[in-house]
């Protein structure tokens, strides 16, 4: 940690944004880039167009009276629910009427902020070579989190995850032992580097079939055969909230000397409170990326780096972070970390009390609906998996899943009847718009940000729903209904967009990566349904999570491609397939 960084006072600063807000009030003319000119071109505009001094104002009353729609007809629907009504929502955010398109203009808000869009000019620093304030807001967000040193990142997590990877990897043909369910990332990190990856299985969780981490066995064998590896590169927590303890896996790792790397970009808040689970930094991780903006109160792009230790080339990280971040990184974005970093350092634990009491009161409400059930930790993972000597990668070491982020309220229909994608979209119709779902599941993303009325919606739409049901279907139907008891016992027959496993070794050969392209004379399409057989020429990645199922040049085995056509029939898109349609995937030619 920062020493200096400890004081009360230093810890109620947020330095970088101060800075930005004593730039927009100094009024100075801007001769610099950006061309918006601290958003002077839309006043212009704006005046022109309307020809009175008080345009601005005006567009935006016009623009208000357009585009507040939804929000107008999102607070008549609160009051329909409130009454016992239930009224459809509609996912189409745009304006219907042209007319009413020609009269939007920037809302004020819109234009406050862009008198904050500076560059590196005098008094706001450099990102890539930071000596002032936002060396400060760096070394404020360790002292916070917990590591030796932060970086800043404008281009999410993923920037974290690139430049990770290009700093271990030093020389072409460089080795990394990495979860096989990583984000797509993780898998352009290795391309860019030319790296050889060696694969590792992720232990299932025998309840709700889920992937979560390689177990500590898997990890072992892995730096035992392979020591001339680079480091380890792990996801925790997955989509789901689903974790454990990292501190084992930090100790076989860096008792090998390699480096722990962690995509902790669902965990950003991790470790900042007793209820939650324990940060990656705090178990020994050496280089952790976080995603501010998912599970804080950054604005989106906004992640974090954190590092500690001396097992990682830090002047090399600098230079591979100037590589992959923009040269003219967003203030407003960095602004939002040093502001998101504040409110943890003011307010402590208590800043995910509103959080946490509205999770506590849909598990509550949840607790009358027994028809929809919650993911969480079972007792019976003390025992050994019912298929795990089938499978080594399943075998947990007693500790594969242990800890469920709260913010992460995982919900399925324990009749069965409503599958994941159904019953998102079924949410989506009452106004609830979750964070994703896969063929039996639903992820509802709290934060500290959410209140009793978002779990109390949740709950009205959920009633409504299981009340639709009942109306539709009589006591007497013969349709099979899943209970509890069987959910428990049965083994897992759904397809999840986060993993992409198979029954295959713990560990894979080297496979190697790089930005060779496929040459296309060399491809043919085919029907998904056929695709068995052959080597992909695209990367099939289901979104959300963004976890590729197959990458170019691997063989699809038959059990990947009937997972690609489950989830598209189920309604999952996905990236990197060329046929928009998910109906066709590309493919090289075989081998004659």
């Amino acid at each position: 940690m920062n020493e200096h960084n400890t004081s009360g006072v230093g810890k109620k600063r947020a330095p970088l944004y101060e800075a930005l807000l004593a730039y927009r009030d100094s009024k100075q003319r801007s001769f610099h880039v950006p061309g918006h000119k601290n958003g002077q071109v839309y006043h212009q505009w704006m005046n022109q167009s309307e020809g009175t001094e008080d345009a601005l104002q005006k567009g935006i009353v016009d623009h208000t009276e357009t585009g507040d729609i939804l929000g107008r007809e999102q607070r008549r629907q609160e009051e329909n629910v409130k009454e016992g009504e239930q009224t459809v929502f509609s996912a189409d955010y745009s304006l219907k009427d042209t007319d009413q398109s020609r009269h939007v203009v920037p809302v004020r808000a819109y234009l406050d902020m862009m008198e904050m869009d500076v560059t590196e000019i005098t008094g706001t620093d450099d990102l890539h070579h930071p000596e002032g304030v936002i060396k400060e807001a760096q070394d404020l967000a360790s002292d916070c989190f917990g590591a030796e040193e932060s970086f800043f990142l404008v281009g999410g997590s993923t920037a974290g995850n690139l430049s990770l990877l290009l700093t271990i990897c030093d020389e072409p043909g460089s080795i990394v032992l990495v979860q096989r369910n990583v984000h797509k990332s993780v898998i352009h990190g290795l391309m860019l580097a030319g790296a050889r990856a060696v694969f590792l299985e992720p232990w299932v969780d025998p309840e709700s079939g889920l992937a979560v981490m390689p177990s500590i066995e898997t990890i072992q064998a892995a730096v035992q055969r392979y020591p001339e590896a680079k480091g380890v590169f792990v996801t925790l927590p997955n989509y789901y909230g689903m974790g454990a303890d990292l501190t084992p896996i930090a100790e076989v790792c860096h008792e090998a000397g390699m480096p722990l790397l962690v995509d902790e970009a669902h965990g950003a808040h991790y470790g900042q409170h007793p209820e939650l689970p324990v940060s990656a930094l705090s178990c020994g991780a050496d280089g952790v990326v976080q995603s501010t903006h998912k599970m804080l109160a950054a604005f989106t792009m906004g992640a974090m780096l954190h590092i500690q230790g001396p097992r990682l080339n830090r002047p090399l990280l600098r230079q591979r972070l100037a590589m992959v971040q923009s040269s003219s990184p967003s203030y407003p974005v960095m602004a939002s970390l040093d502001l998101s970093r504040r409110l943890l350092h003011v307010h402590g634990a208590d800043a995910f009390t509103a959080g946490l009491a509205a999770v506590k009161a849909l598990k509550r409400g949840l607790a009358e609906l027994p028809r929809f059930q919650l993911l969480q930790p079972a007792d019976s993972l003390q025992q050994e998996p019912a298929y795990g000597n089938e499978n080594p990668a399943a075998l947990p070491g007693r500790q594969g899943y242990t800890a469920q982020d709260p913010f992460k309220v995982v919900i399925y229909d324990d009749t069965g009847v409503l599958s994941g994608y159904g019953l998102q979209q079924q949410l989506e119709a009452c106004g609830c718009v979750p964070e994703m779902s896969d063929e039996r599941y639903v992820v509802l993303l709290f934060s500290l940000g959410s209140t009793l009325q978002d779990a109390e919606h949740v709950l009205q739409a959920l009633r409504h729903i299981n009340v639709a049901y009942k109306l539709e279907h009589s006591l007497e139907s013969t349709a099979p209904v899943r209970t509890a008891s069987q959910t428990q016992t049965d083994p897992p027959i759904y397809v999840s967009t986060w993993n992409n496993i198979e029954d295959r070794e713990r560990l894979s050969e080297p496979v190697a990566f790089s930005l060779q392209p496929i040459i296309e004379r060399d491809t043919i399409v085919v029907p998904i349904e056929d695709c068995a057989g052959y080597r992909s020429a695209e990367m099939v990645i289901p979104y959300p999570p963004g976890i590729p199922l197959v990458y170019p040049g691997e063989r699809i085995s038959s059990k990947i491609a009937e997972r690609i056509r489950i989830l598209r029939d189920g309604g999952a898109k996905f990236q990197g397939i060329s046929d928009h349609m998910y109906q066709k995937i590309k493919v090289m030619k075989p081998e004659s």
